[in-house]
């Protein structure tokens, strides 16, 4: 074994026995953050503080995760496996089905540089049968991950972050399906290029009622017609899309019967010179509209005592004339 590796093994080891340490000082813990541990030492922690509901994990691999199978009331966790120019631990479909099998009740997970697949998330679908909200960040999933959501029965709120690509492989999208119980969609800094991946997202949370998007590099209107297929929404929100255009947007959410709110902040090819008389008609029965597309955007200034929110609001009558 060279120097390194037991240099890592020692740390280890000096975190195991400082988590044994603290679990039997303090057994009613409910919530820790814990860098590089061994399995050894989460399983003092999982059998000694059976009140833990909250779990942040860095720095451990597929193995560690065995140690947290004893963590029966926990129900929110944050697992980081790679965090590029820090630490680069693996936590693949092994750790994400052992600790699915192990936490049952979680409400809330957040994976961030894992590297599972469709394997993976599909078993936490199937044994995490609670989970209302997940957060995948900066994967390193395989192709077809996406489908395995359909799983999620009880997903309320799916959240990407900092993704270089949704899904590389997607496959056909009538094999996809997709979350029944969807509300929230949330996309933020992530690569969204790939038109096929991004029909597929759309497609497995077309039952949101919100979505969000911001700063979503390389977004452009072909891709965000896939939108359209989600009928319920009630909010959207994009900020910093900058490839979007007032036509790509009127496209989508013309076909939204129930949108009440929008924003749209930082998108610099939206412009108020290119709103339409049907645009400007649904502005006006919005409850909430929030209008900065731009620095130079009239209609954020114009919006004070206009009448946004009661249709036919003064402002829009010369629109729609």
């Amino acid at each position: 074994m060279g120097l390194s590796k037991r240099m890592i093994c020692c740390r280890r080891d000096l975190i195991g026995n400082g988590l044994q340490l603290i679990s039997e000082w303090y057994p009613n813990l409910r919530r820790i953050v814990v860098f590089g541990t061994s399995e050894n030492g989460l399983l003092s922690v999982s059998s000694k503080c059976e009140m833990l509901q909250e779990l942040e994990l860095n720095c451990c691999g597929d193995m560690s995760l065995k140690g947290i199978s004893g963590c029966r009331n926990l129900q929110v966790l944050k697992l980081i496996g790679c965090v590029d120019g820090f630490y680069n631990s693996v936590v693949s479909d092994i750790g994400l089905t052992i600790l699915a099998r192990g936490c049952r009740r979680l409400v809330k997970l957040e994976l961030c540089g894992c590297e599972g697949s469709y394997d993976g998330i599909k078993a936490i679908g199937q044994c995490c049968q609670m989970l209302e909200e997940l957060t995948i960040c900066d994967h390193r999933m395989d192709g077809g991950w996406l489908a395995a959501l359909s799983f999620c029965e009880n997903l309320k709120t799916l959240r990407l972050q900092s993704c270089k690509s949704v899904d590389s492989s997607p496959g056909l999208l009538e094999h996809l399906g997709s979350c029944p119980t969807l509300e929230e969609l949330h996309v933020q800094r992530c690569q969204m290029r790939d038109k096929q991946a991004v029909e597929a997202l759309f497609l497995v949370c077309k039952t949101v009622r919100e979505i969000v998007l911001q700063n979503c590099w390389r977004l452009e209107d072909g891709a965000f017609a896939a939108a359209s297929i989600c009928r319920r929404v009630r909010l959207l929100s994009l900020e910093g899309c900058s490839l979007l255009t007032t036509g790509g947007l009127e496209s989508v959410i013309l076909n939204w019967k129930e949108l009440q709110r929008l924003t749209v902040i930082s998108s610099n090819n939206i412009k108020d010179s290119e709103i339409t008389p049907d645009l400007a008609t649904l502005f006006s029965v919005l409850k909430e509209l929030k209008w900065r597309p731009d620095s130079r955007s009239l209609l954020s200034t114009g919006l004070a005592g206009s009448g946004v929110g009661n249709k036919g609001g003064r402002f829009f009558k010369g629109l729609k004339s």
